[in-house]
């Protein structure tokens, strides 16, 4: 069940991971929210869907799947859009995203950006 008395951010990227530092600027706001006691939603929009790939092994980057796994153990909600993300190969029945991920509709990011107290949107 859901605490409605916490404020809720929403973050929605755009950007592949290690392309840009948005990735990291998302992880770094949505880390310091869930601290300020914040419920904290990152809705992964075109090719941002590539962030919570399973089995990355970036050699001069931090490894952006497992930061956002460690966010959801904090308790943020992550979700990548359905037809994005099959677009750039990532399958509903594969799981080839890091576990706790959810592939849905942009539908659910509707209903996040009507509850939220904050949106931000991160991306070119």
């Amino acid at each position: 069940m859901e605490d409605n008395s916490q404020k809720m951010l929403t973050i929605v990227l755009t950007e592949g991971p290690y392309r840009s530092q948005y990735a990291d600027i998302a992880y770094e706001i949505a880390s310091s929210a869930l601290y300020k006691k914040y419920r904290v939603n990152i809705f992964l929009y075109m090719d941002a869907t590539h962030i919570p790939k399973k089995e990355q092994n970036p050699h001069s980057f931090p490894n952006v799947a497992q930061k956002f796994r460690k966010l959801m153990k904090q308790g943020a909600k992550i979700r990548a859009c359905v037809r994005c993300a099959t677009a750039r190969g990532h399958s509903c029945t594969q799981k080839s995203y890091i576990p706790g991920i959810t592939i849905t509709s942009v539908y659910e990011l509707a209903e996040w950006i009507k509850k939220s107290h904050r949106v931000i949107s991160l991306g070119d």
